[in-house]
């Protein structure tokens, strides 16, 4: 089984504001070259499955050429409950200290923590019937590329750039 994950195009957010959940506007990007690569790979007739959310259903919507397209709340963003919106500079040192300190079980107040964040990532994967173009957030895609991998997902490790395509497995898996 193979996918080509594609995170969603930069938004026009102000920069050093926390947002996961947030439904912001989709951004421009390249459609035409992630198009061509999803076409490079061989999956240009495999379906669509994205984040319902705003800035991710209108890059699948670009995308699709005449696909169904199925939208799956398990590929949304982190939840940050209360802190989404704000600067992270207002955010108090001491709750993002202890976030650092646990990632996988410290949620913020009124959001999710990463455990549960993994935990609909893998329903997702154990849900997955064959190739497929995935569109959704750093999050999720970061989880889901180590699973189709077999890696141990790894909620600390970087993101792929927004608009990027990245094929997991990769060929050199």
């Amino acid at each position: 089984m193979r996918a080509a994950l594609i995170r969603h195009f930069p938004t026009a957010i102000a920069p050093g504001l926390c947002y996961g959940r947030l439904d912001l506007a989709p951004g421009d990007g390249d459609v035409a070259a992630l198009r061509d690569g999803i076409a490079q790979a061989g999956l240009d007739t495999a379906p669509i499955v994205s984040s319902p959310a705003r800035r991710c259903r209108a890059l699948a919507e670009a995308l699709a050429d005449g696909r169904s397209i199925t939208f799956d709340d398990r590929l949304l963003e982190l939840d940050f409950g209360d802190w989404e919106g704000l600067p992270w500079d207002d955010i108090p040192r001491a709750a993002l200290d202890a976030w650092a300190a646990d990632v996988a079980n410290f949620a913020p107040p009124g959001g999710e923590s990463g455990a549960a964040l993994l935990a609909r990532v893998t329903a997702f994967h154990a849900a997955l019937d064959g190739d497929s173009v995935v569109i959704g957030h750093a999050g999720p895609l970061k989880l889901l590329a180590a699973l189709l991998r077999g890696d141990p997902p790894d909620l600390l490790a970087p993101s792929q750039p927004m608009g990027a395509l990245v094929l997991a497995p990769s060929e050199e898996a």
